[in-house]
């Protein structure tokens, strides 16, 4: 259990972990904040927790109507979670 990651192991960041590997496409904050059914201020919160934590990364798009951020894993979010995800597997592994 010592090897499960913090960053990633609380719910809200764990659904947002899990939408963005979900896709190869972009997630914009909108479709997050809706999906998710969290509040701005309460995704913004996480967002910056795991782009701190160098898993994901940010576009803010600027153009024709107001502007967007997008939202992708990085190479280290992905290897990060795909980790998180094996050490998951070894404790059910153990439950059985």
């Amino acid at each position: 259990f010592s090897k499960l990651d913090k960053t990633i192991h609380e719910k809200a960041r764990l659904g947002i972990m899990t939408l963005l590997a979900s896709r190869a496409k972009p997630w914009p904050f909108q479709d997050l904040k809706a999906e998710l059914e969290m509040s701005d201020g309460n995704l913004i919160t996480h967002l910056r927790t795991l782009e701190q934590a160098g898993y994901l990364s940010g576009e803010k798009l600027t153009g024709d109507g107001r502007p967007q951020t997008l939202y992708t894993l990085t190479a280290g979010g992905r290897e990060a979670f795909e980790g998180y995800l094996a050490v998951l597997e070894q404790i059910f592994k153990l439950g059985r």
